[in-house]
C-alpha cells in the first residue's frame, strides 16, 4: 500500500480508527480486546472509542497499550439490532454509532468500524458521509478465501439494498475494482458478473445489460471483465471482484458461514466422538488447526461500505476479539492507502462516459424507453 497523506495521520503520527464500543452482541469488552490485539500488532494505530464512558475507562486504563492512544468519545446512547434505520435516523444523535460516524465527517478519525445493526449503520453512514459522486447506491463489500492459496476475492453487494439495476451494477464493478486494486496491489482486478450461468444469453434482462455496461467500461475502469460467473466460482482464482445485488450476496454469504461452521461442527463430531477417532486423528491434528483457521470466518471479517465519503467497515454482529481485530485492521489499511479520492475520479468519469456512449441509460440505469 502507498503511503497516505500527511493528512490522514494524528499528530503522533499514527492513523485513528473511530469504533463503535457499544454496538454487536458480545459488549464493550470484546471490542476493547480486539482494539487492544490491533495495537499490539500495529505501532501506526490509534483509536477513538465510542460509548458510555464509565463503562470504557477502566476497560482502557488496564492496558498499558492502549492508553496513550485511545481517545473515548462519551455517547450515552446504544443502537439495538431491532430499531429501524429510520428510527435511529431520527432519534440517534446520542448513539455511539452515530458518534462514530461523525468522527470520520469531522476528520477527527480516518475510518470508522461498528459491530451494530447494518441497515442503521448503512443509514446513518449515508446521512452523515453522503454518498460520493456518481453513485446511486452504495454497496457492502466481504472478503472470500480465493482456492488454496490463501488469498481472497471480493464480493459487492451483500446486503446495503436487494435491488440493482444495470447502472447500479456497473457502479459496483468500478468500486469493487478500485477496492481491490489499491487493497490486494493489484493493478488490473479481474471482475465477474453473477448470473446463472455462463452463456451471454442468460439471466434476467438487466443482468445481460448490466453484462454489456461493464464490459465496455473496463478500459476507462481499469479492469478486466472475465463475463458472467456463477456461484461456483466465488472462491475460485479466475475473478478477483465478482458483482451481484445485495439480496443474492446477501444470501450467498449467509449460506457461505453456516456452511464454514457445519464443517467445523461435522469434523469436531466425527473426530471426537470415540476415544479410537480422537487416537486416529493425532496425525491429522496440525492439518486441522491450519484448515480450521482458514475457514475461520472471524479472520476476514469486515463488510466495507463502497461509495460514501468515508471509509465505514461493517464488523460482523456476533464478533469476538479476533473477528473485531480484522475488521479494525481492514479499516486501517483502507485509510492507509488513501483509495477514496482516486475512486470518486474514476467514478465520475465513467459516469460521464456512460452518458456519452450510452445514451439509451439514465443515469439511474434503466432505459429510456422505460420512462413511457
Amino acid at each position: 500500500m502507498t503511503n497516505p497523506p500527511s493528512d490522514q495521520r494524528d499528530d503522533s503520527g499514527r492513523i485513528t480508527v473511530s469504533v463503535d464500543a457499544m454496538g454487536g452482541d458480545a459488549g464493550p469488552s470484546a471490542v476493547v480486546d480486539g482494539c487492544l490485539r490491533s495495537a499490539e500488532k500495529n505501532p501506526d494505530i490509534a483509536f477513538a472509542l465510542h460509548g458510555d464512558a464509565a463503562v470504557l475507562d477502566p476497560l482502557v486504563s488496564r492496558e498499558t497499550v492502549l492508553q496513550d492512544r485511545t481517545r473515548i468519545v462519551h455517547a450515552e446512547g446504544v443502537v439495538t439490532m431491532e430499531e429501524k434505520p429510520s428510527h435511529v435516523m431520527r432519534h440517534g444523535r446520542d448513539t455511539s454509532m452515530w458518534s462514530c460516524i461523525e468522527s470520520v465527517r469531522g476528520s477527527a478519525a480516518q475510518a470508522a468500524v461498528s459491530c451494530g445493526n447494518t441497515g442503521a449503520l448503512m443509514a446513518v453512514s449515508m446521512l452523515r458521509l453522503r454518498k460520493l459522486p456518481g453513485v446511486d447506491r452504495p454497496a457492502i463489500a466481504c472478503m472470500w478465501p480465493k482456492g488454496t492459496t490463501g488469498a481472497h476475492n471480493i464480493m459487492l453487494d451483500v446486503g446495503a439494498d436487494v435491488r440493482a439495476d444495470p447502472e447500479n451494477l456497473l457502479q459496483f464493478a468500478l468500486m469493487g475494482a478500485a477496492y481491490y486494486r489499491n487493497g490486494f496491489n493489484v493493478a488490473m482486478p479481474r471482475v465477474g458478473l453473477l448470473n446463472v450461468g455462463t452463456e451471454e444469453h442468460k439471466g434476467r434482462a438487466e443482468i445481460r445489460e448490466a453484462h454489456e455496461l461493464i464490459g465496455a467500461m473496463q478500459g476507462l475502469g481499469r479492469y478486466d471483465f472475465v463475463g458472467f460467473v456463477e456461484g461456483t466460482d466465488i472462491p475460485s482464482t479466475e475473478v478477483d471482484v465478482i458483482v451481484t445485488d445485495g439480496f443474492t450476496g446477501n444470501v450467498a454469504l449467509k449460506t457461505a458461514e453456516g456452511t464454514a461452521r457445519l464443517i467445523r461442527d461435522l469434523l469436531h463430531a466425527e473426530l471426537g466422538g470415540t476415544l479410537l477417532s480422537r487416537l486416529a486423528g493425532l496425525p491429522a491434528l496440525p492439518g486441522l488447526k491450519r484448515l480450521q483457521r482458514r475457514i475461520d470466518p472471524r479472520r476476514v471479517n469486515g463488510g466495507v461500505f463502497l461509495g460514501l465519503n468515508g471509509t465505514v467497515v461493517k464488523s460482523h454482529g456476533s464478533a469476538d476479539a479476533t473477528g473485531i481485530s480484522a475488521a479494525i485492521k481492514l479499516a486501517f489499511l483502507l485509510a492507509q492507502s488513501g483509495f477514496q479520492a482516486r475512486m470518486s475520479e474514476r467514478l465520475e468519469q465513467v459516469t460521464q462516459a456512460v452518458a456519452e456512449q450510452h445514451p439509451a441509460f439514465r443515469h439511474n440505469g434503466t432505459s429510456k424507453q422505460d420512462k413511457t
